[in-house]
């Protein structure tokens, strides 16, 4: 693995697209099947040297899901937020994810290897393997009295996101919509807070991608780890509530916080569509937002892949080291990118995985 090219990412939805795939698991994961965005045999091709593995409960519903990838090709859009979903129902799937990152390791221990802290990815990237830390989008499978924390905590859980876009018994998401603002509602409730909290104490990053305004604040306000959004990109340039105001990123600029960039073309675009024919400049346009708004030291991929549309340029997780190429040629020397690609997160993961008192 060239170290100038090797790449940590911030999010990802393999273990959703691993649990539900009608193939046999071990060609949806080691590679056999060339589908969706990710597998082993194309991450070792592309460099991809780590990343968050998220646990993403789908919505329930009575028929059909909706289509939210055809919902959101044609704004403008407002797409209906999803009932709460509670702990009892989000459980069972969520630990079948948590399982299947430790079948991964089972499966190929000398490519993948679920990791607790930043030393161990320094230590997975050494020995030429992946580091995939345990990620929940959205935390209904705790439950309101947060037991089941510890219990994700010691199957390997190191970041968190109190809420997708939808509501939780923690706070409230954002919805898909477009275009639209993040100022949308009520912030943490009495729980969410206490989440924050315990958080804290165990050394579980907090992640504030999906959560509106009034909850960012609140965990700006609770919070003494740094701010970090894993999969999110620049409000001032694609005005959905998923990304984030200026306001907010000079708040995770002052943490010494993160922001993962997202390849979600409908999070890219000026005109908010779900369509992924576009070049570069839309991504180029938001990286370097976030470098001028942020700073350099905290600006890194959160591609979201498996869990959304990406530009053609990309494709698939192979397209990544073009997006190195391109930046290049758009002036980013070697220094800026290695931050880019994985310094920056792993840096930040050492920051964030510490326990506050």
């Amino acid at each position: 693995m060239n170290p100038k090219r090797a790449f940590f990412d911030g999010h990802n939805d393999f273990l959703l697209r691993l649990m539900m795939s009608p193939a046999p698991r071990e060609e949806t994961w080691l590679g056999t099947s060339n589908k969706g965005h990710l597998d082993l045999l194309r991450m070792k091709e592309s460099g991809f040297a780590g990343g968050l593995f998220a646990i993403f409960v789908p919505p329930v519903s009575d028929g059909p899901p909706p289509d939210f990838m055809k919902m959101m090709a044609t704004p403008p859009y407002d797409v209906p937020l999803p009932p709460l979903m509670t702990h009892d129902i989000a459980q069972p799937s969520a630990l079948t994810m948590a399982g299947l990152l430790h079948w991964m390791e089972r499966t190929a221990p000398q490519d993948f290897r679920v990791c607790r802290s930043a030393s161990d990815i320094r230590s997975a990237m050494a020995g030429d393997a992946i580091g995939g830390v345990m990620h929940l989008e959205g935390a209904e499978a705790i439950g309101p009295d947060l037991d089941a924390l510890y219990l994700f905590y010691e199957m390997g859980l190191r970041s968190l996101g109190p809420v997708w876009s939808r509501p939780t018994i923690f706070g409230h998401g954002v919805p898909m919509k477009f275009p639209g603002s993040p100022d949308t509602g009520d912030g943490l409730t009495e729980r969410g807070k206490d989440l924050i909290r315990l958080c804290n104490r165990l050394g579980i990053l907090i992640d504030l991608s999906h959560m509106n305004e009034a909850g960012f604040d609140d965990v700006a306000a609770l919070s003494k780890a740094p701010l970090v959004a894993t999969h999110s990109n620049a409000f001032e340039l694609s005005a959905t509530p998923r990304n984030l105001t200026d306001r907010q990123l000079a708040r995770i600029r002052d943490t010494e916080g993160m922001v993962g960039v997202n390849f979600a073309t409908f999070y890219l675009r000026e005109d908010g569509k779900s369509a992924p024919d576009m070049g570069w400049d839309p991504l180029l346009r938001h990286i370097d937002h976030l470098v001028e708004k942020v700073g350099e030291d905290h600006v890194g991929l959160g591609s979201d892949f498996d869990g959304c549309v990406v530009p053609d340029v990309i494709g698939d997780v192979t397209g990544v080291p073009d997006l190195f190429d391109a930046l290049a040629a758009h002036g980013y020397d070697e220094t800026l990118l290695a931050k880019i690609a994985r310094d920056n997160w792993i840096n930040c993961l050492d920051r964030c995985l510490a326990p506050q008192p």
